[in-house]
């Protein structure tokens, strides 16, 4: 390679990483800025003065969400949902895609047919209460977890992982007198964890975020998932908020100054986006890979 070939692949790659940056810069720019809302005071929120660094720093946003208890039970409530319901989505999906997965299986295109069938056509809100209605689940977490037992585009990556493994180490396995169960415990999971990791951080968010379903199906105020609980909680603050403007007295004028709307609701994002934040690192070495082996082929 010739100097001026390699000076120009220089500068290619330094305008490279200066574009990633940039993105990088813009990409990062909304949750710092929510996270300065979230810590400064009503007056520097409603003055437009707070940009990238916290003014007035203050965590009385915090406190109002969390000092009353509500909000430790809600996430407790919302923690229960994410762990059982993403494993019962692995579950489910490892236990459909593997054996879809084998050409051997009879009936195998007329499943396939039925399940990508889903993805086209759906039964409809009503119907899908009436029926959880009927099967007497209301108020009650299955309600939120059978109907939302496997997804249908996990399990097509999945099913495309499994068809790309070797059926070499299987049929060794059942030489050696080995059945499914053991086949896939020992052989394919281990095999497995790149795109198991990536379908549970798919799972996990969509139960930590879920709200239509808990808002419909779950009635008891101590059941409430996190998302439900930091709405109810931001609305009932800026009622107070707007009654205590309304008074003008001292108290009034003091909450005034220390909260805001704007500060409440950027509190409860920080408060619900820190947890998968936090479990993300660990999963993010097998997102990729998982999800880019899960659908090379169809």
């Amino acid at each position: 390679m010739t100097r001026g070939s390699a000076l120009t692949s220089r500068w290619i790659y330094g305008l490279v990483y200066i574009f990633l940056a940039f993105l990088a810069i813009l990409t990062l720019f909304p949750f710092v800025n929510v996270l300065a809302t979230s810590m400064s005071g009503s007056r520097a929120i409603s003055s437009g003065e707070v940009f990238l660094w916290p003014k007035d720093v203050t965590f009385t946003s915090f406190q109002n969400l969390i000092e009353d208890g509500q909000l430790l039970v809600a996430m407790k409530n919302t923690v229960l949902i994410t762990v059982v319901g993403t494993a019962l989505n692995l579950i489910a999906t490892i236990m459909a895609a593997y054996p879809l997965s084998r050409r051997r299986l009879k009936g195998r295109n007329f499943i396939l047919m039925v399940i990508t069938f889903t993805m086209l056509f759906g039964g409809g809100l009503i119907p899908n209460y009436i029926l959880i209605k009927s099967l007497g689940i209301m108020n009650s977490y299955w309600a939120l977890w059978l109907p939302g037992l496997l997804s249908t585009y996990n399990f097509f990556v999945m099913k495309t992982f499994f068809e790309n493994l070797p059926t070499e180490l299987e049929e060794s396995a059942a030489i050696d007198g080995a059945n499914d169960l053991l086949i896939i415990w020992r052989i394919i999971l281990p095999l497995s964890l790149p795109i198991i990791a990536a379908l549970t951080l798919f799972y996990a968010v969509g139960w930590w975020n879920s709200y239509m379903s808990v808002l419909m199906y779950i009635t008891s105020s101590g059941k409430q998932s996190l998302m439900v609980k930091l709405l109810q909680m931001i609305d009932t603050t800026s009622q107070s908020l707007l009654n205590a403007n309304a008074t003008n007295g001292g108290e009034g004028a003091t909450m005034q100054t220390l909260l805001s709307p704007e500060g409440v609701r950027a509190a409860a994002i920080i408060i619900s986006v820190t947890p998968i934040l936090c479990v993300y690192p660990f999963l993010q070495k097998y997102f990729v890979k998982g999800v880019l082996i899960g659908s090379l082929k169809g």
